[in-house]
């Protein structure tokens, strides 16, 4: 800077200090990715449908497989001048966490079996033409796996994704499609996956996005994106601030002024502490035996021979014929329990083709007292 004025380029720069708060505005859609993009919505498309997948695994019952994606960047007519075959299409809406749509679109056929199968069939004699209450079934299959993907994808994201509801309806040509992308000269991202369902459907299942979905996804992931807004509502405003030291810097005075006039108020009383008295006489008294109340109550009885320990590889080798050494010696007394705590021990007799124990030795009191804790 000179002594009297200003260069042009330090102007810029304090104009570009004073609007910096102000929130950057979002990149415009483009029609085409480059590479570094393309391999991000590819990856954030298998990470997602392999989800979904998983999902519509678990609603059919049956083993479900897909191939990596392929991304490819085409207009939209021709998405639709390419489907020979009649499909079934989730039109999602993104309601939070990402800007604009996303289509996944199966085969009219593969739908019929999807149906089938959710409806108790074993998906072999599915019909072509899908009923009102098919439709609804595919729905709600498709309504699944989008959530689950959409789950994964804000995983993904770091951040909350909300969709509105599915809908589902039937493409058979471009005049069956119900959306103004149909109108549109741009381009769309379609995302394409070999789809297998054991035995069932070998085909092709399509996930296409808008280019600002794309956009966002890709940027999100790339580290670009500035939440100006969010930071805006977290941190609070200079008034507040302000406020809160005000409060801050009188609080301690209150705080020192308070004991004092506590301390002029109360008296502090002293008392001797008084105690029960534990006099010899009674430790004399006894409780009184109601021994009847309990004499009814059943406990379990048991004999242990001995114990041993294995590990989980020895149990699982046992088999007919197995031998178990234990920890007992063959002249050894048996252990006699009552409910699980040890009480006496004796040795093993027969009584009428029974097996019984014989008590040789019942342990003091004092050794069934220490058993007991």
């Amino acid at each position: 800077m000179s002594d009297n004025f200003l260069s042009q380029e330090e102007i810029d720069a304090l104009l570009n200090k004073n609007n910096s708060s102000e929130p950057e505005p979002e990149p415009e859609p483009t029609d085409q990715l480059d590479n570094i993009q393309i391999d991000i919505i590819g990856e954030v498309g298998n990470i997602s449908m392999s989800t979904a997948a998983t999902t519509l695994s678990s609603i059919l019952n049956h083993r479900v497989l897909i191939t990596t994606p392929r991304v490819s960047i085409v207009p939209f007519k021709q998405v639709i001048q390419e489907c020979t075959i009649p499909k079934v299409v989730a039109n999602i809406e993104f309601k939070e966490g990402l800007k604009g749509d996303n289509f996944l679109m199966v085969d009219i056929g593969d739908a019929a079996i999807i149906a089938d199968l959710m409806m108790g069939g074993d998906g072999t004699n599915a019909n072509q033409e899908l009923t009102e209450l098919e439709i609804s079934a595919v729905a709600e299959a498709m309504n699944q796996m989008i959530g689950s993907a959409s789950t994964s994808m804000a995983t993904m994201l770091n951040r909350t994704i909300d969709i509105f509801p599915p809908d589902v309806s039937v493409w058979e040509d471009e005049d069956s499609v119900n959306h103004p992308i149909k109108d549109s000269d741009g381009n769309i991202c379609k995302i394409a996956f070999d789809l297998t369902v054991e035995g069932l459907i070998q085909s092709e299942i399509m996930q296409i996005y808008t280019m600002e979905t794309v956009e966002k996804i890709t940027t999100i992931m790339m580290g670009d994106t500035q939440e100006t807004e969010t930071i805006k509502q977290e941190e609070p405003s200079k008034e507040i601030i302000e406020q809160q030291i005000e409060e801050d810097e009188i609080e301690p005075e209150e705080v020192r002024d308070t004991p004092k006039k506590e301390e002029s108020q109360q008296k502090v009383v002293v008392q001797k502490p008084v105690f029960q008295d534990l006099s010899p006489e009674g430790e004399k008294r006894k409780a009184p035996r109601n021994l009847d109340l309990i004499m009814d109550v059943p406990l379990e009885f048991s004999v242990v021979l001995g114990k041993s320990k294995k590990t989980i590889k020895e149990v699982l080798s046992f088999n007919n014929g197995s031998v178990i050494e234990l920890n007992k010696l063959a002249d050894e007394p048996l252990e006699i329990y009552v409910n699980g705590k040890l009480i006496a021990e004796g040795e093993v007799v027969i009584i009428n083709e029974n097996f019984g124990v014989r008590i040789t030795n019942i342990l003091s009191k004092e050794q069934r007292v220490r058993n007991l804790k």
